[in-house]
């Protein structure tokens, strides 16, 4: 393995794919591979409590007689355990049901040049992640705060091989810091984090700034009414929100009539207008903002797709089997996104209000209503109401049923986007963008003692 043995090169992999493809009787055969490292370090009550390092590597082998399909996957690389995973998943694929959507494997494509690969989070020991948690407990403890968090970090490799020639390859880096802190008497938390390809962008003492002073301001929070609010969602919860959207963006379920992007009567609701016009949202492997997948399991590429432009839907997912049937391309997939913004800072947000609601982040979200995207979850962490142009208490966290729909319909305000950890587990995932939101009748529903 390259890389002091994190992950497979791209000459490995080939090698290795065509090993195993060599072992293959099938009509059609794919090869999955992927191989990396992923580190963690988990703090608590002010100092680290468990780290480690997960070494892995797999391989899956996809085989078709016409349209019999099945799988199977080893951690093994030599040529037995090749030949055997290759074999299990021939003799599996004889036995099940045809899958009537299965369009064969595909032969060599073109990829975008996508380079989500940096030294300084392939680098990054654990002697550095101590030092990291330590630049957010030392001051938590000197101002007698309690510091909980995760720092999660991934370098890894995956590649994609078939028996028509197809060969893709994408090595990536990718990691989190989280840190919620809490006063000692649990009554006040704080929570800030970052998601970002590149190590060296993420600043372990400006988050814990952050989220000591959003501690220190939610001493003694108070009840406030349950209803619609204005809000100012910080980046954080703008993403918890928007990447609902984007997750519902199938094409096949808005064709069938089942999700928001059905069209009355039947289709879809593509070239139609449906949110602020100020919304423009779109993914791109090569574009250094996301740094996203370069290609989809199958080996599809992933190419620069517009989602939204100025409120306007303008491309849905299609998989390859949809893609066919109604005659369009296929897109590959919304791994990660860019949202614009706009011009105003969170501290004008807050001048602008009369009374309001400011949200750091959204916890628990679970569906209601896939037709209009519909979520319900809570706040935590941080909520602050707004009088007046200022902050001037902590409210007691709220339970909300809102759309993400409806919350980019009732825009006042945008910042300037800025990249964001999206996960409530704090778990390094999609490369996503976008700015804080101030929105109108935002709708809460109940309150919650938990802070």
């Amino acid at each position: 393995m390259a890389q002091q043995s994190k992950y497979f090169s791209r000459d490995e992999m080939q090698r290795l794919a065509q090993r195993a493809l060599g072992f293959s009787t099938a009509d059609e055969a794919r090869v999955n591979i992927s191989s990396g490292v992923r580190g963690n370090t988990r703090f608590a009550v002010n100092q680290i409590s468990t780290g480690g390092d997960v070494f892995d590597a797999s391989l899956t082998f996809t085989s078709a007689f016409g349209k019999r399909v099945a799988s199977a996957t080893t951690n093994r690389f030599d040529d037995e355990a090749l030949r055997t995973v290759v074999q299990t998943s021939e003799r599996l694929a004889r036995l099940v049901p045809e899958d009537p959507e299965y369009l064969g494997e595909l032969g060599a494509q073109q990829y975008p040049s996508a380079q989500p690969f940096f030294e300084s989070t392939a680098n990054l020991t654990p002697e550095a992640r101590a030092a990291a948690v330590n630049a957010i407990t030392r001051p938590a403890a000197a101002r007698n705060l309690v510091a909980t968090g995760f720092l999660d970090m991934t370098v890894g490799s995956e590649a994609v091989a078939t028996k028509k020639g197809l060969f893709a390859y994408q090595a990536g880096t990718s990691t989190n810091l989280t840190t919620t802190v809490r006063t000692p008497d649990g009554t006040g938390s704080g929570w800030a984090g970052v998601g970002q390809q590149d190590w060296s962008k993420v600043d372990p003492a400006a988050l814990a700034e952050r989220a000591i002073r959003k501690a220190e301001l939610s001493r003694n929070a108070r009840a406030v009414e349950p209803g619609k609010w204005t809000v100012i969602l910080e980046p954080t919860a703008v993403a918890n929100l928007v990447q609902l959207m984007t997750f519902a963006m199938g094409a096949r379920q808005a064709d069938e009539g089942r999700s928001f992007f059905s069209k009355a009567g039947g289709g879809n609701k593509i070239g139609e207008k449906f949110l602020d016009p100020r919304v423009s949202i779109h993914s791109d492997p090569a574009d250094p903002q996301i740094f996203s997948a370069a290609f989809s399991g199958e080996g599809l590429p992933n190419q620069r797709m517009q989602w939204v432009e100025n409120g306007v839907l303008r491309n849905l997912a299609y998989s390859r089997f949809w893609a066919q049937k109604q005659g369009r391309q296929p897109t590959g997939f919304a791994d990660g996104f860019y949202m614009s913004g706009g011009d105003a800072t969170i501290d004008q947000m807050i001048a602008s209000t009369e009374r309001g609601l400011l949200v750091t982040r959204l916890w628990y979200i679970r569906p209601v209503d896939p037709r209009t995207i519909l979520y319900t979850g809570l706040t935590r962490d941080g909520t602050f109401l707004v009088e007046n142009g200022r902050i001037t208490s902590a409210v007691k966290n709220l339970r909300w049923n809102e759309s993400p729909i409806f919350m980019l319909n009732n825009v006042e305000m945008m910042s300037a986007p800025v990249r964001v950890s999206a996960s409530e587990s704090g778990e390094a995932g999609s490369s996503v963008t976008v700015p804080a939101i101030k929105a109108r009748d935002f709708t809460f529903t109940s309150l919650s003692d938990a802070v």
